[in-house]
């Protein structure tokens, strides 16, 4: 018996590294003002249909139920879209800790399952530009650093400077979406690759791959924008032109809160998913310099989000628009990296956080175990006992060095005489009456 192909079961060591994991990522979204939500595991099946692009074919279809056809969530941001709609909800920063389904190949790289959780924090409303989103990518980078998992980098772009260069390179409207999921594979596939997909498959043709090719590889900061605004072709473009603006204004945020240092300016950066339509961002890990190399190279992505600006509207009858940005935490990813570098220091993590063990030294003594352990549950102590009615002493605070408890509170017929309780300390072995 196992756990079903994409799936797994966490035993106790890794329940405590994955709460404290979402521990920490909750509590930087609380840090920063947002309210929780929970939405259904189930959707309707048209409410996810067609929002993800080529992916689409990786949701989890389920069979008629009494008439109503329903998929599993596959992200959390296409629920609370439609949550927003829904509710008439304009206004709103949320977060949303939960699973989420897809039928992918499992196997396909470490970190990949078919039901995952996704730590989303989403700032929904009608707000002057790139405020929202310089936010959403302080949390990413207060995040990464928090959890020290070695040098990373958020790369940035926006939709509409991609939609710009496609457009400048001479890409019809129709083949956009198509070509911006091809040049998503760039941070996985040489642009050799990359360009043959584009004239083989998506049917372009090869000099506006190559014309494409000499945008798609640039990368860098506040300087790299100047370059682009003063580009003679890409200037010309309407959605080019407010893209780079509202980039560099970003840019002047993130200057301000300091940490331009991690950013990047990639062109190459697009984000298969169809809703966004405004900046994107994607985290990703560098190569850790240490000696574990050989099993932490190639991570990948560890967050990502953008702006999606047109989602609500989708679900609103009326097609009122509700302005989005967020950022999703890759928290597996995060969490099997954090796993491997506990395995090779060999620290042993807690699973329980027993504060202390109620011992007896002697027999006929459970009565006083249990009516001192009842004393301390009511007084919020968290606290164990043997489930034997005579165990020996020996045994008891065999069991405290086991689990990592750090105090045994000990009631013999000596202390039970003078109406004390001896206090063990149970790694320095020191002893107080109280």
């Amino acid at each position: 018996l196992r756990p079903r192909q994409g799936t797994r079961d966490h035993p106790p060591a890794q329940a405590a590294l994955r709460d404290r994991l979402l521990g920490a990522v909750v509590s930087c979204f609380k840090r920063h003002g947002a309210a929780a939500i929970d939405t259904p595991v189930l959707e309707l099946r048209e409410t996810l249909m067609g929002k993800y692009g080529e992916d689409s074919k990786l949701i989890y279809e389920l069979q008629d139920q009494g008439g109503e056809l329903l998929a599993l969530r596959y992200d959390l941001t296409v629920p609370f879209a439609r949550y927003l709609a829904m509710n008439k909800v304009t206004n709103m920063k949320r977060y949303h800790v939960a699973k989420v389904y897809r039928r992918d190949n499992p196997a396909t790289t470490r970190g990949r399952y078919r039901e995952f959780y996704q730590c989303d924090f989403d700032i929904a409303g009608q707000f002057d530009p790139m405020i929202p989103d310089a936010e959403c990518l302080k949390i990413v980078h207060e995040i990464l650093s928090d959890l020290q998992l070695g040098d990373f980098v958020i790369k940035v772009n926006d939709r509409r400077i991609l939609n710009g260069v496609f457009a400048v390179c001479g890409v019809p409207e129709s083949k956009f979406l198509p070509a911006c999921s091809t040049v998503d594979k760039l941070d996985k596939v040489p642009w050799e690759e990359v360009r043959s997909e584009m004239v083989g498959e998506k049917g372009l043709s090869p000099e506006a791959a190559d014309r494409i090719g000499e945008y798609v590889q640039l990368h860098g900061g506040l300087d790299l924008i100047e370059q682009l605004l003063q580009d003679p072709k890409l200037s010309q473009n309407k959605l080019a032109k407010e893209g780079l603006g509202d980039m560099k204004l970003l840019f002047e945020y993130l200057t301000l809160f300091g940490i331009t240092g991690k950013i990047s300016f990639d062109l190459s950066l697009a984000r298969g998913l169809d809703y966004y339509t405004g900046v994107i961002f994607e985290a990703v890990l560098l190569q850790q310099e240490n000696e574990h190399v050989e099993e932490l190279v190639g991570v990948g992505s560890v967050a990502g989000g953008g702006r999606y600006d047109g989602l609500v509207g989708m679900f609103d009858p009326k097609g009122r628009k509700v302005p989005c940005v967020g950022v999703s935490i890759g928290i597996e990813r995060i969490f099997s990296i954090l796993e491997q570098r506990l395995e090779a220091s060999g620290e042993k993590l807690r699973t329980t956080e027993t504060q202390v063990l109620v011992a007896t030294p002697q027999k006929h003594l459970l009565a006083a175990r249990l009516k001192l352990i009842s004393e301390l549950w009511d007084a919020g102590i968290k606290a164990e006992m043997l489930y034997r009615k005579d165990p020996k002493l020996l045994k008891q605070l065999q069991y405290c060095e086991d689990t990592g408890i750090p105090l045994a509170a000990i009631v013999g017929e000596q202390e039970l005489e003078d109406g004390v309780v001896k206090l063990r300390d149970v790694a320095t072995r020191e002893e107080v009456r109280m």
